[in-house]
């Protein structure tokens, strides 16, 4: 009989978080040139599988700098995963951002496997291995990759051409039964960038049960010890339904570990306890030097590019406050929404605030400015939308509020399991007010358009994003209305564009909505 004692480490959603920014001029304790030092540190003490989870190569103004500017030239992110030897990497929905023939080169520049049972090619072959066996100290870890099947609701389908994406759990299902049969496997490992749409602790939903989240269906139906989760930034170690799971938040500021001790016994496993946990930066943890040496130009670059004045602003066009913006209307939503009807000539427009931090245009605004406020790879889309639509449209932002201790609040379903800002919008071309005091589908005491009402199926033409106009965030309503117009064109570059000719703005407030309680 021998006894074994290794880990499983992983990271998940780094979003191109390499130095210790978020590219908003003030160093932090994120990324991964920092927690390298953790990860190596754990390595010292047991023999280790490292993998990442996906949304590793997209989210940062540094990926964004990179893929503006320098598409073709080896991407650092993958030059720092090589110099930290991973043995395995998953993709992410965020990984198609880009486009396939972009991650084909970073799968040729990756010094390990790329893994994924649910994607494939569309003639029905692999595109690249569904599973893997890892020998780890005499212990074979068989470890299976999947991404959540909604990447073909969120991303451009030019992104996707010549590949197959299949259901995640059908997938998982399939694979780990031939995994099992053909390989003999000490643990088995599911590898998802996707969470869960019910509560580990009770079982009940606690967001819609779309299939976009197909981590508890797997822990519930499945036999396998260790699921690693992704996706929705959440922070988890537990176990549930006798297996351990990690999900380690995002931006690189902490690893998931899985200790592993097993009994084997004429290569059978005769015991084995795995434990999750989660291991945050230290402070005063150095930053890698491998990791740093791998992106330190591009990130010198890109700090460079992003202090470049474009634009001044006449007036005040900060906030401190999200939630502030969000309940009255500010004079940088304005911004937003007259850059988007200006450049798609819609009428109506609405997008949302897409993070909680304080924000706006200083009175000279800068490329940092742009990318540290508009943090998505977003693209304008117009819509012919019907005026049924649109009142469904508003019921469903309406429902983003609650009313605590007699004030305006989040309501927990947009803040848990994962917050989500950037499925409440505010709406222009529309004058409407919300009630939250009355039953959600019954907010909207009144909307007009032009002073008149809204008619049920008079049809609007709509800008958003293109994230929105996928029918995202409950509003699946707007996968059914004819598209009228698709701009290309990535939202920060839009809006640089926009500033360029229009160098000087002015900070004021249209007000044509109202939210009361």
């Amino acid at each position: 009989m021998s006894t074994h004692t290794i880990q499983l480490l992983v990271t998940s959603d780094i979003h191109g978080y390499i130095m210790p920014t978020s590219y908003r001029g003030v160093p932090e304790s994120l990324g991964l040139a920092q927690l390298a030092t953790r990860i190596e540190e754990l390595r010292s003490f047991h023999p280790t599988l490292l993998i990442d989870n996906g949304d590793l190569i997209q989210g940062s103004p540094l990926t964004y700098f990179k893929q503006t500017f320098l598409p073709l030239d080896t991407n650092p992110i993958i030059q720092a995963t090589n110099e930290l030897a991973y043995d395995a990497a998953i993709f992410g929905n965020h990984e198609f951002n880009y486009g396939k023939e972009n991650l084909d080169r970073i799968i040729e520049q990756s010094q390990f496997p790329w893994l994924s049972c649910n994607i494939r090619n569309d003639d029905g072959t692999d595109w690249v291995k569904p599973y893997q066996i890892f020998e780890v100290d005499g212990v074979r870890i068989g470890v299976i990759g999947a991404t959540t099947h909604f990447i073909t609701t969120w991303e451009d389908p030019a992104h996707l051409t010549g590949l197959q994406i299949d259901d995640a759990l059908s997938s998982v299902t399939y694979w780990l039964g031939v995994m099992k049969e053909l390989e003999k496997v000490h643990v088995s490992v599911i590898s998802y960038h996707g969470g869960f749409s019910h509560s580990l602790e009770t079982g009940g939903l606690e967001e819609t049960d779309s299939g976009e989240n197909q981590g508890f269906q797997m822990l519930q139906q499945l036999d396998f010890d260790v699921l690693i989760t992704g996706h929705q930034h959440r922070e988890i170690s537990t176990k549930a339904y006798g297996k351990s799971i990690v999900q380690p938040g995002s931006r690189a500021v902490k690893v998931g570990q899985v200790m592993i001790q097993i009994e084997l016994e004429n290569d059978e496993v005769t015991h084995i306890q795995h434990i999750p946990d989660l291991i945050s930066i230290v402070e005063h943890d150095h930053l890698h030097p491998k990791v740093v040496a791998s992106v330190i130009a591009l990130h010198d670059e890109t700090e460079r590019w992003l202090d470049e004045p474009i634009a001044a602003v006449k007036g005040d066009m900060l906030y401190h406050n999200a939630m502030d913006v969000r309940i009255h209307k500010h004079p940088y939503i304005q911004f937003l929404q007259q850059l988007q009807m200006d450049v798609t000539g819609a009428p109506i427009s609405c997008t949302s605030l897409f993070h909680d931090q304080p924000g706006g245009f200083k009175p000279i605004v800068t490329m940092r400015d742009i990318v540290t406020n508009y943090i998505y790879p977003n693209t304008l889309k117009v819509l012919a939308v019907t005026g049924q639509q649109l009142m469904l449209a508003l019921e469903q932002c309406a429902s983003y509020f609650t009313v605590e201790n007699d004030q305006i609040a989040v309501a927990p379903s947009f803040l848990y399991p994962k917050a989500q800002p950037y499925n409440y919008d505010m709406w222009e071309g529309i004058n409407y007010t919300m009630d939250i005091s009355k039953p959600i589908g019954s907010r909207i005491i009144q909307a007009t358009i032009n002073e008149l009402p809204i008619k049920p199926l008079e049809s609007f033409h709509v800008v958003m994003n293109n994230y929105r106009a996928t029918g995202a965030g409950n509003f699946p309503y707007f996968t059914t209305c004819p598209v009228i117009s698709d701009l290309q064109i990535d939202m920060t570059e839009v809006i640089a564009t926009y500033l360029r000719t229009h160098p000087v703005i002015h900070a004021h407030v249209e007000q044509n909505w109202n939210i009361i309680k």
